[in-house]
């Protein structure tokens, strides 16, 4: 008997259906086995015979003892991962007479089968949910965990289970299972910029939070320069908590990526915060800017639409910092194969820090560097050029005194009253670009010649930038980046 239930397979950061057809009652040729997969399945998925026939044994069904085989089609893509493993059951047990058939169509099923039947979680549960809804599926049916994540979908049925006889006696007419319901509006707004951190906790470094307010108004990126302690990435740290809230499509397209990637928190259906990603120094290339196989969105991916902390800057690979050009460019990443090209977004703003020199005490106004001249410019050439150029806040960070750490509490200004600023120079902007470009929202993403057009310096401004050039020698490109700020 031919049945056939439905999938999906997440590839960047959308899904496609997949038909997972199963066909079982012929007899076997002897010295062979009973169970075929085709469809370009990869090793995980191929094992999952393994998993549904003792999670089919446990649950007081049999796996049936006839030739059985299982496609996955379109055939000309790749499978990849454990998440198949419940619609193949599902059809297994249609095919073989012991279950229902005429609801199975009308669901997309996915989830991972443990020996005992219970249902483990599954990557890309959101993308799934919105390729249903447009494929007008009845409902989702996926592991308890992932409910919530794709409850967000409306106009969906989300039903979520924990085991396999759940599923199995719902497809029966056994089981009434409610459908999750997730408002997510509600959600958005009830947890929206709720960060556990505050820029009032800084003591001291005016200056310095001055800086990151200016780069927050713009969208540019920073890099901090200073001693050790100073304070770099406790104000990097901060910096999110100024930027203007995410909205409802930022939030969607941020839960997208992190949904893909596995990264949600168990039960959590929306990203509401802007993403703060700080990799270690040792990640490598494909790491960082995403791949595999099977493509997954990297780290400059995963804070798209917030922000990337690269903290001791030189101490990275050169090869995994020279990946991060064309994404700063272009704001997005992509990933090619033999058989498929896949976008990841990557708007992202760039916060970096470094020592001024390996001992971290260069021009220190207390300590003496104990670094030769040679190996301080060794330490700094680890950088490229090209990309400090496209770094547009240089900022000195200077030791915090005694006096300020020590002395009496006086008030300090909060994430939020600095944030009304910010969300103001952003308003500015957002009238100066509408009606410009739709993905046009901050200074830092204008083109050349709409700097041209849009930023008028003035000849006082001008003088600035020509004194700048001269002395320190900058590129074409930061001559536009410079000609913003002096306008902002």
């Amino acid at each position: 008997m031919l049945v056939k239930t439905f999938g999906s397979a997440v590839y960047g950061v959308d899904a496609r259906t997949i038909t997972v057809e199963v066909d079982s009652g012929g007899q076997p040729v002897a010295g062979t086995n009973y169970y075929y997969m085709v469809g370009l399945p990869d090793s995980a998925v191929r094992e999952g015979f393994q998993r549904i026939e003792s999670a089919i044994s446990n649950t007081g069904y049999r796996m049936p003892r006839a030739k059985t085989i299982v496609n996955l089609a379109p055939a000309d893509l790749r499978k990849e991962g454990s998440a198949y493993d419940l619609p193949i059951a599902m059809g297994i047990l249609a095919a073989s007479k012991q279950i229902r058939d005429d609801l199975l169509p009308k669901y997309m099923l996915m989830g991972e089968l443990s020996l005992d039947g219970t249902l483990h979680p599954v990557k890309g549960a959101l993308p799934m949910a919105i390729q249903a809804r447009k494929e007008k599926f009845d409902g989702l049916i996926l592991p308890k965990q992932n409910a919530r994540e794709a409850a967000i979908v409306d106009q969906l049925p989300v039903y979520g289970v924990s085991h396999l006889f759940e599923a199995i006696e719902f497809l029966n007419g056994q089981r009434a299972l409610e459908p999750v319901f997730v408002d997510t509006r509600d959600e958005f707004f009830h947890h929206l910029n709720n960060y556990p951190v505050d820029f009032s906790d800084v003591r001291g470094q005016e200056n310095i939070k001055r800086a990151l307010e200016i780069a927050a108004a713009g969208g540019h990126n920073a890099i901090l320069i200073g001693p050790p302690g100073a304070g770099k990435t406790m104000l990097a740290r901060r910096l999110p908590t100024i930027l203007p809230p995410l909205t409802l499509h930022e939030a969607l397209e941020t839960t997208k990526i992190h949904s893909v990637a596995g990264a949600l928190p168990p039960d959590t259906a929306l990203v509401t915060t802007r993403p703060f990603r700080s990799p270690h120094h040792t990640i490598s290339d494909v790491a960082m800017v995403g791949g595999g196989s099977n493509p997954m969105p990297g780290e400059i991916s995963m804070a798209h639409n917030g922000v990337l902390f690269l903290d001791e800057l030189p101490e990275f690979k050169r090869s995994v910092l020279e990946v991060l050009r064309q994404p700063m460019e272009e704001r997005r990443v992509t990933i090619s194969r033999a058989k498929i090209s896949i976008d990841y977004p990557a708007g992202f703003m760039l916060i970096a820090s470094m020592n001024p020199c390996p001992c971290g005490y260069y021009n220190h106004p207390e300590k003496e560097c104990v670094c030769g001249p040679g190996v301080v410019k060794r330490y700094l050439t680890r950088i490229s050029g090209p990309l400090l150029d496209r770094i547009d806040l240089h900022v000195e960070v200077t030791p915090v005194s005694y006096d300020e750490l020590a002395g009496a509490d006086k008030p300090r200004e909060t994430s939020r009253e600095i944030a009304a600023r910010v969300n103001k120079a952003r308003e500015i902007q957002a009238v100066r670009f509408k009606g410009l470009q739709e993905e046009l929202h901050s200074n830092a993403q204008m083109p050349s010649r709409m700097v041209r057009e849009v930023c008028q310096v003035n000849q006082a401004g001008l003088a600035l930038v020509r004194k700048a050039m001269e002395k320190l020698q900058l590129s074409a490109r930061a001559f536009d980046r410079t000609s913003v700020r002096v306008n902002l």
